[in-house]
């Protein structure tokens, strides 16, 4: 086994590494990815969700200001007198 033989093993193992280094990279990159799109998805859902939150609780206090509003004009003759 002469020199350019070890020269070509060294190489030839070399591209093996970077071709197992090439795949994880790929492979790791398709996880993240995965990751991504599915936090993406949570934070779609978490924002319709708010969106209800905010508009269920802005009609109570639409609903819950025009309650006292009755209730203060028609109760307001007794509640303010001198």
């Amino acid at each position: 086994m002469g020199p350019d033989d070890d020269v070509r093993t060294l190489l030839t193992e070399i591209r093996d590494v970077q071709r197992e280094h090439l795949a994880e990279y790929r492979r790791v990159t398709q996880q993240l990815l995965e990751f991504q799109n599915r936090a993406l998805d949570r934070q779609k859902q978490i924002g319709s969700l708010y969106r209800r939150v905010v508009l269920a609780g802005g009609s109570m206090v639409i609903v819950l200001l025009v309650l006292l509003v009755y209730l203060l004009a028609r109760w307001s003759p007794l509640l303010f007198r001198r």
